[in-house]
C-alpha cells in the first residue's frame, strides 16, 4: 500500500511504492504514459503525488489486462472528469468481452490438453499420441483455436 507522502520521491521510492520496476517507469516516461517529472539540480528525477496516482493507475491497468494504448485512453479520459463516461464504460465493456472470449479459449485449450494427456500409453516415441495430435490439427476434438496475449 502507498504511504501517504507529498515529499518529492526518487526513482527507486516510486518503484517500491508502486511494485513497477525502474526500467518500467522509464519506459512509462519515453512512451509518455507517465509525465516526464521534474529533476534536481544534480539532475535527478523526483516524482510526487501526481506521479504516484498516475503509476498506480497504470500498474492496476495493466494488471487486468489492459493495453497500453488503450491505458492511454482511459488516462486521457480521467484528465477530463466533467465528461460522460459513457466512453470509458465501452472500453470496460470491450475489454471483459475480449476477456471473456479468453477464458472460453482457454476452457477449449485445457480440456483438448487432458484429452491429450489421457491419450498417452507412455510408449515410444514413435507412437505418440500427444506428437501426433499436435502435428494435425484434425485429431482434436475441438477447433480450440490460439489463445495469445
Amino acid at each position: 500500500m502507498p504511504k501517504k507522502n507529498s515529499a518529492p520521491l526518487a526513482i527507486g521510492e516510486l518503484s517500491h511504492q508502486t511494485g513497477v520496476k525502474i526500467t518500467t517507469i522509464r519506459f512509462y516516461e519515453t512512451i509518455r504514459l507517465l509525465p516526464e517529472p521534474p529533476r534536481t539540480t544534480a539532475g535527478r528525477r523526483t516524482y510526487g503525488a501526481v506521479h504516484l496516482r498516475r503509476l498506480n493507475f497504470i500498474r492496476h491497468a495493466r494488471d487486468l489486462g489492459f493495453a497500453v494504448d488503450t491505458i492511454r485512453e482511459l488516462l486521457a479520459l480521467s484528465d477530463a472528469p466533467d465528461q460522460s463516461c459513457a466512453w470509458v464504460d465501452a472500453i470496460a465493456r470491450q475489454h471483459l468481452e475480449e476477456v471473456e472470449d479468453k477464458i472460453t479459449r482457454l476452457s477449449l485449450l485445457r480440456s483438448e490438453l487432458g484429452r491429450m494427456v489421457k491419450a498417452c500409453s507412455h510408449g515410444r516415441v514413435g507412437d505418440c499420441r500427444i506428437l501426433d495430435t499436435l502435428a494435425d490439427h484434425t485429431r482434436c476434438a475441438s477447433d480450440h483455436g490460439a489463445v495469445r496475449d
